[in-house]
């Protein structure tokens, strides 16, 4: 089970759900393996991006949407620690077996995620359904719109 961090209403972008239990820590480093073998489900990368603090590299497993021809990543847990340190700058890469692409990541504004979420929601609620604030593929524009703010989203560039 996730434990939820609820953000103070106003500061909404301070959502984050964070994993917890050694299972979803399992799981985690398991799937970033396999996107470093270039064995993962389809879509999963590793994110490698340096700490904000420590400058080090820090890798993470993430679902990369592909929609109409472009690219994103939505953070369903909220400011996770990926999330801030692509917000503090520096390079910025995806990894999947033997290839490491660099990338430039481009925060969307609210207005633009409802379409996104969706269509994240659709590919990967399995996998999200435990901290993704209750939402589904079939919630409204307003619904998502509502919890928009603490799931930030990025076009891959």
């Amino acid at each position: 089970m996730s434990e939820i961090i609820e953000p103070k209403p106003s500061e909404p972008t301070d959502r984050y759900v964070a994993p917890t239990g050694l299972a979803s820590t399992v799981t985690n480093r398991i799937v970033g393996v396999l996107a470093r073998l270039g064995v993962a489900p389809s879509g999963c990368y590793d994110l490698q991006v340096p700490g904000r603090v420590s400058g080090e590299l820090r890798t993470t497993p993430v679902n990369v949407l592909d929609l109409d021809g472009e690219r994103y990543l939505v953070a369903a847990r909220g400011r996770t620690q990926w999330v801030r340190n692509v917000r503090a700058g520096g390079s910025v890469s995806l990894r999947r077996g033997r290839r490491t692409e660099p990338v430039t990541l481009v925060e969307l504004d609210d207005e633009r995620k409802p379409e996104l979420i969706r269509a994240y929601l659709t590919r990967w609620a399995w996998q999200v359904a435990t901290f993704d604030e209750g939402l589904a593929p079939d919630s409204t524009d307003a619904e998502i719109l509502d919890a928009a703010p603490g799931m930030p989203v990025f076009a891959v560039r």
